[in-house]
This record gives structure tokens, C-alpha cells and sequence, in this order.
């Protein structure tokens, strides 16, 4: 393994406001972050913002703004989406950033240098709401086939790069390596698209000048998906600190929505390859989003903010939900009572409330001590030996971003839990004295299975893991936590207190 796990987000656009679908994107990303930094790994989290490009300058200008003004003016929207939602990315690149400009022009030079990068004319259509370029034959009913808006017919002069010349090295490595892009239908998609023909791609634009100048033409700005893409390297120091770079580099795993596959998977591999860099190892595009059954759109007015969510559930639901609720590599939708019903049957009932009535039976009957259990017999094992069933399976299903199935598994261990409490119904033994050591035994299982629950919600519910954590009796620090030696059974030190807390996840009325 390398060094650093470098896990990255797409840049987003700063021509609009962060939703639902922007962070579903960030919302995984944390999660694999925050997985592998229990695991051990030291990572590398990075997203931000693409602020170049025709739409930017568009939407600055219907503002009457100048677009640094513009792009100013939203990034702190994103920054405090990202807060709210208590992501952990280790870096905020921004393509308007000097070292991103930097970085940019090191590269197109080192491709015109190489012979890679030519001048020719450009003539055909072009979507400005995407920045891509497209083919007749692409279009539905004369609509971009992403957006479905208008497109404008275009004719400029433009530089190239030669993306037919490496078709077939993209290609080669693509079916070669089974887990560079995925999932499966995707691949197939783009081996498909590649196998009906590469065109050189243009790179450059005269048209307007809101983007990175050339370094060998001043009177061009390069093609915004040329420079956005270039964030995953400029981020690390490309360039500019090599030592540092090569630590990082390549990438573990790009998050893209499918929308930006094609992007990512054929004409970032060929730029790379024309550089002489190593590919990126994964490239995962997942589905998109619906609201109550519709695309989201400003002229329907179903666009959802996170804050919203976060406001009404708290930042651990609005987690929960989406990592929870969807399969990651296909479309999903949002509906606020699927989201109502998650809420209270998993967080407050099956969580909460296990929490709950666990802490509360310690603080009855131990005075909020944790008790010294005694040799554990059948129940106790069940729940003892479910733990590494869970373990193995949450590595499995991680690896996989399948994370609606890594939550199911832990999920297990809850529903296991809680059966474990009703069965052995400590209630029920807590007035006779001869069963003393039984009760301690019984309330020891019932805290430790708790702890190790704070341990495997911790990618996915952080701050719900440290209270859970907290509450248990442990004054190490959660995050400090390494996954496989902490998950040991038996690692709640006997004699510690307990704090019993608020309700985690308070219900809420249907």
C-alpha cells in the first residue's frame, strides 16, 4: 500500500449553490476518508471548486460581477456546507489558486513541448451549462444530452490536444485493470465510447477570457475541463515539490458523479499518460439524485439544501440517510419520508434507544460504574463473536463503497445488541442478590457492544461515535482510535463512569 490514501471529490462549479446532490458526493468521500484513517492509513482528503470557464463567467454576468468577484463571493457557501456536514478534507483547491494557475501552465507546456498539443479551428456544438463539446449525433431533439438545454453552434480557433494518439493506451488499461473504472455498467460504457472513436480534444478558447492563459498564446484560456482536471495534481505540489507529490500520487480513488465519467476516465488518463504520471487507481462514478420522484431544478423549486436537512435532523441523520438509503453506483431518490422513516425506526429506535436504556440500567443498577463482567456464557457469545462477522463484512462492503450495505452490517451488531438486552432482561435479575455477578456480566456486554458500535459509526456519524464513546466510559480519544486493535472484545476498563446524556436522536412525530 502507498503511502498516503489519496481521496478526492470533483472540483464544483461556483456558477451555483451546494445541494443535496453536491453533497452526496462529499458526504461518501468523508466517509472512505474517515474509514481509512481508522484503519491506520494516513490520508489525503481534497475537494473544492471549478471556477473558470463560459458558465461562471455567465452567471457573474448577470450579476453585473466580475467572476473572481463571483467565485469570491460563493466558495464560503461551500466551505460552510462542508462544516456543517462535518467533513474532514484535508484541502480546499480552488482553480482560481496561484499554485493551481501555476501547475496548469507547467502542464499544457510540458504537452506543447512533447509535440501533444497542436493549433487547428473548432466547428460544432458546444454546451455551455456542461462545457462540453458534442457530436450531431450526441444531441437529443437538438438538446445537450446531459442537460437537455439549448446548444450553441461554435466556430474558433482552438489548440488540441492529441486524444486520439492514446485512445488505444486508455483503452488497454481499462480492460486490463477491472477496478480503474467502476461500477461495471460504467466501464462498459466508456470501453464502448472509446471503441467508436476518439477525436483530438480541444483545449483552448478565444471566445472569451475568463480562464487560464496559455503560456505559449496569451490569446487563449484553456478549456475549463482541461484545467479543472488538473486540480487532482496541482493540490499535491506537482511541479513544485516532487518529494511530496510522489508520496501522495496517484490518486486512490476519484468520487465523479456519472455525468463527468468521461472526463474523468478517458481524457484524464490520456493527459496523464502524455505527462508521463501514473493513472489514478480507481474511478468511481455513482447515480444520480431525485427529489420526490422529479430532477432536481430551480424551475420546479425542489433544489434541497443540506442545511436545511441538517437543521430539521442534525448532521448525523442527514449522514445516515444518504449513505444509508441509496446503492452509491446507481441513481437514487431523495424523499423526506423514506428519510422521516429511516430517522426514527434505525437512529431513534433501534440506536437511540438501545443507548438509552443501557446507560440508564448502569447508572440504576451500578450507580454509572462500568461493573467487572464474569466469565461470559452463551448470549454473551453470540454477541462477542458477531463482531468480527461484522468487522469483516464493513471491510468488505467499504472497499466496495457499498455503503448502504457497510451500515447494514453494522446494523447487525445493533439488532444483535438489542436482542441480547431483551433476552437477558436485566431488569428482571436486578433485585436478587445471588445474581449479582450474572447483572454485571449482562450490563459489561451490554457497554462493550456499544463501544464497539461508537467504533464502526464513526465513518459515517462522527459525532454520534464520540458520544457514544464517551458515554460508555472511555477517555481516550475516539479518533485516536486504530479499527483493529480497538474492536477487541473486552477493552471498557471496569471501574469507569458511565455518563447517561441526552436522547441521541429524539423522535420525531410522523
Amino acid at each position: 500500500m502507498g503511502e498516503i490514501f489519496y481521496v478526492t471529490t470533483p472540483i464544483y462549479y461556483v456558477n451555483d449553490m451546494p445541494h443535496i446532490g453536491t453533497a452526496y458526493t462529499t458526504v461518501a468521500a468523508d466517509a472512505v476518508a474517515r474509514y481509512q484513517r481508522l484503519k491506520g492509513r494516513k490520508v489525503f482528503f481534497l475537494t473544492g471548486t471549478d471556477e473558470h470557464g463560459q458558465k461562471v463567467a455567465q452567471a457573474a454576468a448577470e450579476r453585473n460581477q466580475n467572476p473572481q468577484v463571483w467565485a469570491d463571493s460563493m466558495v464560503p457557501h461551500f466551505k460552510e456546507t462542508w462544516r456543517i456536514l462535518n467533513i474532514s478534507n484535508d484541502d480546499f483547491i480552488r482553480t482560481t489558486d496561484n499554485r493551481h494557475t501555476r501547475v496548469a501552465q507547467i502542464f499544457i507546456q510540458k504537452l506543447k513541448d512533447k509535440g501533444d498539443i497542436y493549433l487547428g479551428t473548432y466547428e460544432g456544438w458546444y454546451c455551455v451549462h456542461d462545457e462540453s463539446f458534442l457530436l450531431s449525433s450526441q444531441l437529443v431533439d437538438g438538446n445537450c444530452p446531459e442537460c437537455r438545454r439549448p446548444v450553441e453552434w461554435v466556430k474558433e480557433e482552438n489548440y488540441f490536444f492529441k486524444l486520439s494518439k492514446y485512445a488505444h493506451a486508455v483503452l488497454k488499461h481499462i480492460e486490463e485493470n477491472p477496478e480503474f473504472v467502476q461500477p461495471e455498467t460504467r466501464r462498459n460504457e466508456v470501453i464502448s465510447f472509446i471503441k467508436s472513436g476518439l477525436s483530438d480534444q480541444s483545449i483552448s478558447r478565444t471566445s472569451f477570457t475568463w480562464g487560464i492563459p496559455l503560456p505559449f498564446d496569451a490569446r487563449h484560456v484553456m478549456y475549463v475541463w482541461f484545467d479543472a482536471l488538473l486540480n487532482y495534481i496541482s493540490a499535491i505540489d506537482y511541479g513544485s515539490d516532487m518529494k511530496r507529490f510522489v508520496q501522495t500520487w496517484p490518486a486512490d480513488l476519484h468520487l465523479v458523479g456519472k455525468e463527468i465519467l468521461r472526463f474523468h476516465a478517458i481524457i484524464w488518463p490520456a493527459m496523464l499518460f502524455a505527462a508521463e504520471l501514473p493513472l489514478p487507481k480507481r474511478i468511481f462514478a455513482h447515480g444520480w439524485l431525485t427529489v420526490e420522484g422529479q430532477k432536481m431544478s430551480k424551475s420546479l423549486g425542489n433544489v434541497i439544501s443540506p442545511k436545511e436537512l441538517v437543521v430539521e435532523y442534525g448532521t448525523d441523520a442527514y449522514r445516515y440517510y444518504f449513505l444509508r438509503e441509496f446503492s452509491f453506483g446507481i441513481d437514487g431518490n431523495f424523499s423526506r419520508r423514506t428519510l422521516l422513516g429511516r430517522y426514527n425506526a434505525e437512529l431513534a429506535n433501534d440506536l437511540g434507544n438501545l443507548v438509552s436504556r443501557v446507560l440508564t440500567m448502569v447508572k440504576k443498577y451500578r450507580n454509572g460504574t462500568v461493573p467487572e463482567p464474569d466469565t461470559p456464557g452463551a448470549e454473551e457469545n453470540g454477541v462477542i463473536e458477531t463482531v468480527p462477522l461484522v468487522l469483516s463484512e464493513l471491510d468488505e462492503k467499504m472497499s466496495e463503497l457499498a455503503f448502504n450495505e457497510a451500515l447494514s452490517s453494522v446494523w447487525d451488531l445493533v439488532h444483535a445488541l438489542n436482542r441480547y438486552v431483551d433476552i437477558r432482561a436485566p431488569w428482571s435479575i436486578a433485585s436478587d442478590p445471588s445474581r449479582e455477578r450474572e447483572l454485571d456480566t449482562i450490563l459489561y456486554t451490554s457497554l462493550e457492544g456499544l463501544r464497539i458500535i461508537a467504533l464502526l459509526i464513526l465513518p459515517f456519524m462522527p459525532e454520534t461515535a464520540e458520544k457514544i464513546w464517551m458515554r460508555t466510559g472511555m477517555t481516550d480519544k475516539i479518533s485516536d482510535m486504530k479499527l483493529d486493535e480497538a474492536a477487541k472484545w473486552g477493552m471498557l476498563p471496569h471501574g469507569s463512569k458511565t455518563v447517561s446524556g441526552d436522547a441521541l436522536f429524539p423522535r420525531k412525530p410522523e
